[in-house]
């Protein structure tokens, strides 16, 4: 996996959403690298690595894999996780598995849908995927740009990409070839019994102004997990990250040098 990483200290490893890559985290590697080794990486499939297999998976399982081994191979482990949108219920299901890895875990708007008890299924409306099939027709038949501009503006708010720093669509549209494969492998429900297992410090970051359906999940993972911390970024809509990198790195360092000091789970302690 490709990765960039600056700072010393306990790793801070950071996983990207859709459309995104490592790039994505660099307000995050220059605000936090001077208490932290932070490392951004860029998951199977992502730019700078495009041209993969085509025989090879795109899934979420095998991205929450593909963390373990990056973290054990990189041999700075335990790991505090931070993932974001796609990249949060990436990190949520890596830390489920694979607790002996992990330190703390932040999820910032986590993407997928929300299984209630006594609720149907959960799956996204027909609107919206009638808006994702209809993004994902626009990129393959040419009409990136456009593609690009709905399914972005879906996932923050209205205007969100004619407003975008240049170095965003052009991360943006590296990463265009991944969304239709990404259609193809929907996220799992997030339920009571699988918070359960998320056996370290857990905090939940959502943007003020972020779509009802990342606040509504960031809520109910604040009720399941009995130790979870919640917290918004005033003024921010998806990408809070980047829209006010200062009070979301201040939110992940006060998290850590709280609750991050306690050992971290082993597999012998579940």
């Amino acid at each position: 996996m490709p990765y960039v990483e600056a700072g010393e200290g306990e790793l801070l490893l950071f996983v990207h959403g859709s459309l995104c890559d490592y790039r994505y985290w660099q307000p995050q590697l220059a605000g936090l690298s001077a208490r932290y080794r932070c490392v951004a990486v860029s998951l199977t499939h992502y730019w700078p690595v495009t041209d993969t297999p085509t025989d090879l998976p795109f899934s979420w399982s095998d991205h929450a894999g593909e963390l373990a081994e990056f973290i054990e191979r990189f041999g700075a482990g335990p790991a505090h996780v931070v993932g974001h949108s796609r990249g949060g219920c990436v990190a949520f299901h890596f830390a489920r598995r694979h607790s002996q890895w992990l330190r703390t875990l932040t999820l910032a708007d986590p993407g997928g849908p929300l299984q209630i008890a006594g609720r149907t299924p959960a799956k996204l409306p027909e609107t919206a995927n009638a808006l994702r099939a209809r993004a994902a027709q626009l990129i393959e038949t040419g009409e990136v740009d456009a593609g690009l501009q709905l399914f972005v503006d879906s996932v923050s708010r209205p205007g969100f990409w004619a407003k975008s720093t240049t170095a965003f669509r052009t991360m943006a549209t590296d990463n265009a070839h991944t969304l239709a494969r990404q259609f193809r492998d929907p996220l799992p429900a997030y339920t009571p019994e699988d918070a359960a297992e998320i056996r370290c410090p857990l905090l939940l970051i959502d943007g003020e102004k972020s779509p009802d359906m990342f606040r509504r999940t960031a809520t109910a993972l604040a009720t399941w997990c009995p130790d979870a911390r919640r917290e918004t970024v005033r003024g921010a809509s998806h990408g809070m990250n980047l829209a006010h990198p200062a009070a979301f790195n201040r939110y992940i360092d006060t998290f850590i040098r709280e609750v991050g000091s306690a050992p971290a789970v082993t597999a012998a302690d579940r």
